[in-house]
């Protein structure tokens, strides 16, 4: 069986409960965060109401952002390795529409599409809804955070009253509710919440700051912990770009990510990242979506993140296969009213500190040389290095001034390097 094959060995949890009622033809709304086997639990659904004799469009995938579509058709072509004649085309913007328009012509009975590009073959007419009898909006708060409502109410009325409507969302705010009580029939509701909620391994701090110390804050805290890859979360596209240029100018090798950019232009960030050209990325959490890098030290809650399973979300991202990791949030006076939400939320404990001073860094620097002098000593291998200090201390020099000599040759240019941020 092709769920065998992809190493499912027993279903998730969200898959326990909401496959049996999806299978029966009844609508569900399921509640559950990212990673917990949603789209296996929908596909397997989708997979088993289609009928492959029949060539026209029968089920409809509605996601966020174009990562998530492709993501999602790729993951039901996996588990359709035995159904040869079942044909799925995710469509998205960024790519030309003729493709998928003659795509489209040749038959496919399952679409997952961005709620945009769906409304232009709509418009179209490239796009024929009479035989859909299954929707789906994966990440639905998603969509609705991104302003896609009004396209997503057009596409809903487009398709037969007699369908089976499926919402998947990690939060529940009305906005969903709203739209669940308008489009779907008696469902079944099905919330999921982390048993996990966060990774043991990770050390959450919060600092309250101004928000005028902001940035001088994330700076001291990336030399202070001497962080190599970190990933920092803001709320607003703007404030991304604003980070990300003020942190350029402080010589960090630095880029962002948010849902304005193009396809190309985020491929090309998150390579960068991943081959560790930047250290700093910047982002939002829609554009964050789909970002799995291993060894990450750090994640910034630069702003703070509106829902308490965002937080969640983000700091989950680093301490990944078991190794350690840091969290820090920044909040703004009264704001730590979140904190604890979070906390009570996470069963963790989000633990209060203060931001390093100057001198703060210049020790922890000085600190991390002393160290890798010991480590060096320790390792060996010095014998060229003691005839030239040898040569020095026949000059009338001590061992301890040219020790000293040479610390403070590697200090002075570690504080020159770090003055250039500063």
């Amino acid at each position: 069986m092709a769920v065998e094959d992809m190493g499912f060995e027993e279903t998730t949890t969200i898959q326990a409960q909401s496959i049996p009622y999806m299978l029966e033809g009844r609508d569900v709304i399921g509640q559950a965060p990212t990673g917990t086997g949603k789209t296996a639990a929908f596909g397997i659904t989708v997979l088993e109401r289609i009928d492959p004799k029949m060539k026209g469009l029968q089920a409809v995938i509605l996601c966020p952002t174009r990562e998530l579509a492709i993501q999602v058709a790729g993951e039901l072509k996996k588990i359709s390795k035995y159904k040869p004649d079942i044909e799925i085309l995710p469509i998205y913007g960024g790519q030309p529409i003729d493709r998928q328009i003659k795509a489209l012509k040749r038959g496919v009975q399952i679409i997952t599409g961005t709620p945009g590009r769906v409304m232009d073959h709509l418009n179209r007419r490239t796009l024929k809804m009479e035989g859909v009898k299954i929707i789906i909006l994966d990440e639905a708060d998603e969509m609705l955070d991104m302003g896609f409502r009004e396209d997503i109410e057009t596409i809903m009325k487009k398709i037969p009253e007699q369908r089976q409507t499926i919402f998947f969302s990690a939060t529940m705010p009305k906005t969903i509710l709203d739209l669940t009580k308008k489009y779907q029939n008696s469902p079944q509701f099905i919330k999921l919440v982390h048993k996990e909620m966060t990774v043991p391994n990770i050390e959450q701090f919060y600092f309250e700051v101004k928000q005028q110390t902001k940035f001088e804050a994330l700076a001291r805290l990336i030399d202070y912990y001497n962080l190599q890859l970190s990933l920092v979360f803001c709320n607003t596209k703007k404030r991304v770009d604003e980070l990300v240029e003020n942190l350029k100018i402080r010589g960090y090798l630095v880029d962002g990510l948010h849902g304005d950019m193009q396809q190309k232009q985020r491929d090309v960030v998150m390579s960068r990242f991943r081959k560790r050209e930047i250290e700093v990325l910047v982002a939002t959490d829609v554009a964050a979506r789909g970002i799995d890098v291993g060894d990450l030290d750090a994640v910034f809650n630069y702003d703070i993140p509106t829902d308490d399973e965002y937080y969640v979300h983000r700091i989950g991202r680093t301490a990944r296969a078991g190794k350690s990791g840091l969290a820090f949030t920044f909040v703004i006076g009264k704001e730590v009213y979140r904190i604890r939400q979070i906390q009570q939320f996470t069963k963790t404990k989000i633990i209060a500190k203060r931001i390093p001073s100057v001198s703060d860094v210049e020790e922890m620097r000085t600190n991390a040389i002393l160290e890798n002098v010991k480590d060096v000593v320790d390792a060996g291998h010095l014998g060229e290095y003691n005839n030239l200090v040898e040569k020095l201390i026949q000059e009338e020099y001590t061992s301890l001034d040219v020790a000293a000599a040479l610390l403070k040759i590697m200090i002075d240019k570690e504080s020159k390097e770090m003055s250039t941020r500063g």
